[in-house]
């Protein structure tokens, strides 16, 4: 089975959430920017589908990007949602596998709740993001991030 096809927003939101937490505070690079990216996103998704909602997305999300990157295959979800095994340089802003795994993140969640909304989810728990307009069917929409 071939993963869904990924929208252009995903793929370079996912770029931008991890280009910003590899370029965050000193002490916040301790773990890959991925696994930061996860856990920041980990409370609004909480809210939004619950706390076994988020583990089965994240879960998804990790099952459609080992497809892309083999480099996670040892990754595993655990059972209160982190992410155990993901082993991308500290400070790398676009390493594949945690490209992969955030993009697709961001892909479900576009064809879950649309991507207006994933959109201002990801504006409400980065503010200081450059803003990233939705597209829809090859249109340019709305400034949904400010």
């Amino acid at each position: 089975m071939n993963p869904p096809h990924l929208s252009p927003n995903a793929r370079k939101t996912a770029r931008q959430l991890l280009a910003q937490e590899a370029a965050g505070k000193p002490s916040d690079v301790s773990m890959p920017a991925a696994i930061r990216v996860c856990e920041k996103l980990r409370r609004p998704l909480c809210t939004l589908a619950g706390a076994t909602g988020f583990h089965a997305l994240l879960g998804r999300a990790l099952t459609l990007a080992k497809s892309q990157d083999p480099q996670l295959g040892a990754v595993r979800v655990q059972q209160d949602g982190s992410l155990e095994g993901l082993s991308e340089p500290r400070h790398s802003q676009d390493g594949p596998a945690g490209l992969a795994l955030i993009a697709q993140l961001l892909g479900l969640l576009e064809a879950f709740i649309g991507q207006d909304l994933t959109l201002r989810l990801v504006a409400d728990v980065w503010p200081d993001l450059p803003a990233v307009e939705a597209e829809t069917d090859g249109e340019s929409g709305n400034d949904l991030t400010r």
